[in-house]
C-alpha cells in the first residue's frame, strides 16, 4: 500500500506550518491573547487512531474545500478549550470556565474555526497559486470512546488519513493538541500542486 514519501510529508508540514501560523494570528485577534502553534507533526494513520490524543467528549469541526482543492479539514477540539475560547471571544478572562458546551459555545467555536480556516485558505491559495475557498463549518460534539469503538469495529485498510498535529497555546490559559485530518489522496494532490509550483519558480 503506497503511503506518503518523506518529501511529501515535509511538504505537508511546510504548508501546514505557514497556513496555520497565519490562522493562529487570526485567532489571536479574536481572543485578544497571544496564540502560539508549534511546528506540526505529520503522520499517516488508520482512521480509528485519529482520536488517540483525546478522551471524554470532544468538539468535531469539519470544513470542506469548495474551490481550488478537493477534500476537507477536520479539527478536533477539547471541550474545556472550547469553553475557554468562547469566554475569551466574549471579552471574559477565560479562567475557571465551568459548565457544559452548549449551542452558544459551538457557534463561537464554529466562527473561530471559520475565521482561522479562511485565513489558512488564503495562505494556501497564495502558496499553490490556485483560488481556494471553504464551506461553512459543520460542528458537533462527539463521545470519543464510542467513536473509537465504532471505528475499530468497521476499520478498513482504505481508511488511511494524514494526521497533522499541532500544540496550540493561548496565553497561559490553553495548552492543547489541535489535530487536522486529511484523506491520503487529498494530501498527495496538495503536494503535487505545491511541488509543481516550486519547479516553476
Amino acid at each position: 500500500m503506497e503511503e506518503l514519501t518523506r518529501e511529501q510529508m515535509d511538504v505537508l508540514g511546510e504548508i501546514a506550518n505557514i497556513s496555520m501560523g497565519n490562522a493562529a494570528t487570526t485567532l489571536s485577534m479574536m481572543v485578544n491573547h497571544p496564540v502560539d502553534i508549534t511546528t506540526p507533526t505529520v503522520q499517516v494513520i488508520n482512521r480509528s487512531a485519529s482520536l488517540d490524543d483525546y478522551e471524554k467528549t470532544c468538539v468535531f469541526v469539519q470544513i470542506h474545500y469548495i474551490k481550488g482543492l478537493t477534500g476537507n479539514n477536520v479539527f478536533i477540539l477539547k471541550e474545556p478549550d472550547v469553553l475557554c475560547m468562547t469566554d475569551l471571544m466574549m471579552g471574559g478572562s477565560g479562567e475557571n470556565v465551568q459548565g457544559e458546551v452548549n449551542e452558544m459555545h459551538l457557534s463561537a467555536a464554529s466562527e473561530a474555526m471559520n475565521q482561522m480556516m479562511g485565513t489558512s485558505a488564503t495562505s494556501m491559495a497564495s502558496m499553490l497559486e490556485v483560488p481556494v475557498d471553504i464551506s461553512t463549518p459543520e460542528i458537533s460534539r462527539i463521545d470519543v470512546e464510542s467513536v473509537k469503538m465504532f471505528e475499530k469495529m468497521f476499520e478498513s485498510v482504505k481508511d488511511r488519513f494524514v494526521k497533522i498535529s499541532f500544540r496550540m497555546t493561548i496565553g497561559n490559559l490553553i495548552d492543547s493538541t489541535m489535530v487536522q485530518l486529511y484523506p491520503v489522496e487529498f494530501a498527495k494532490d496538495m503536494c503535487r500542486i505545491f511541488q509543481e509550483k516550486e519547479k516553476q519558480m
